[in-house]
């Protein structure tokens, strides 16, 4: 399963890759605004941390995957915790 993080704290890039990897997915993590957003591929799942990002990167990562069938989880907190509760709803 692949899953694409958006937001976050940048210190915590590698923790987030190394969480989802002990879940079997593989995982790309996107920080800041640039032009990764456009280019999200074809994720199972997209995880939004929505306190660390702009509208506007909401707006773009969602336009990125329109039209896919992939699942989308927006949580507030970036923490690990967070981020493993999504993980066991959604790949268990």
């Amino acid at each position: 399963m692949s899953v694409v993080i958006v937001g976050g704290n940048e210190r915590m890039a590698r923790r987030y890759k190394e969480l989802c990897e002990e879940y079997n997915c593989s995982a790309k993590v996107i920080i800041q605004m640039n032009g990764a957003l456009r280019n999200l591929g074809n994720p199972d799942l997209l995880v939004l941390f929505t306190n660390t990002i702009s509208h506007k990167m909401v707006h773009c990562a969602l336009s990125g995957i329109k039209g896919q069938n992939v699942d989308i989880a927006r949580c507030h907190s970036s923490s690990m915790a967070a981020l493993r509760n999504v993980l066991e709803q959604h790949v268990g």
